[in-house]
């Protein structure tokens, strides 16, 4: 849970060059496993023209530029002022409009967009700040959609708890990030109001997979993903929930 948002302002800072490699984002796994999470930030989301999409923690703009491309109405939001620079050069669509805000603390009125949506992001953030004001912004009906890293997840279990790997700059964390077990994630959103929730385990795919290895660790991990304790140890969650 962050309490010190000057930590993450300066992250930004110091990672900006190399940002999506620290993430996890540039490798050949890596870039998979972007595209599947736009895909399912785009699908259940249902991004299309003439709805309005909040996206919170757009960072670099990565995902923002390919969650853009359905052309729906979008605001992407994030603290740092640094990683909005770059991600204002990454996406330069009308549709899109960058802002650098708190998010405990958004500049939108209230029940503003159908949806919010997040890759990577919540783990960063004050849950019991950000889930009422990210409800605030959201319509009668409006629905969440994130994907967040899963605390069963063996090398998350020790890589967001052990503070001597957590300060190896090459996993690209900070002191204060976490991850989410979905039954504790649950109760919060049901405790602020949300409805019909849905957290799902999903992807083994590990971004430093190296390239002829991803065809078969893609099928296990597709196997893997419906056996109902083995996906437990995913590496992800699907978090999806409504306003009601």
């Amino acid at each position: 849970m962050l309490q010190d948002k000057s930590v993450e302002i300066e992250r930004g800072r110091e990672i900006l060059e190399d940002a999506e490699w620290l993430w996890g984002w540039g490798t050949t796994s890596g870039k998979l496993r972007a595209e599947r999470r736009a895909d399912i930030l785009i699908d259940m989301a249902n991004m299309v023209r003439g709805r309005r999409f909040l996206e919170i923690g757009c960072g670099t703009g990565m995902f923002t530029r390919k969650i853009s491309k359905k052309r729906a109405d979008l605001a992407a939001v994030d603290i740092s002022h640094d990683l909005l620079r770059k991600a204002k050069q990454e996406v330069d669509l009308p549709e899109v409009e960058f802002v650098q805000s708190d998010i405990e603390q958004m500049p939108f009125g209230d029940m503003t967009f159908d949806a919010v949506v997040g890759i990577c992001v919540l783990h960063h953030l004050n849950m019991d700040a950000i889930l009422p004001e990210v409800r605030r912004v959201l319509k009668k009906g409006g629905k969440i959609v994130f994907c967040e890293p899963n605390m069963m997840n063996p090398q998350l279990l020790i890589q967001k708890n052990v503070k001597p790997i957590k300060k190896i700059r090459i996993l690209g964390e900070t002191l204060d990030e976490t991850a989410f077990f979905r039954w504790q994630l649950s109760h919060d959103l049901k405790r602020v109001g949300f409805a019909d929730i849905s957290i799902v385990p999903f992807d083994f795919l590990h971004p430093w997979t190296p390239p002829f290895m991803i065809p078969v660790v893609n099928k296990i991990g597709t196997l893997a993903e419906k056996m109902p304790i083995v996906k437990e140890i995913a590496g992800s969650l699907i978090i999806t929930a409504f306003v009601k």
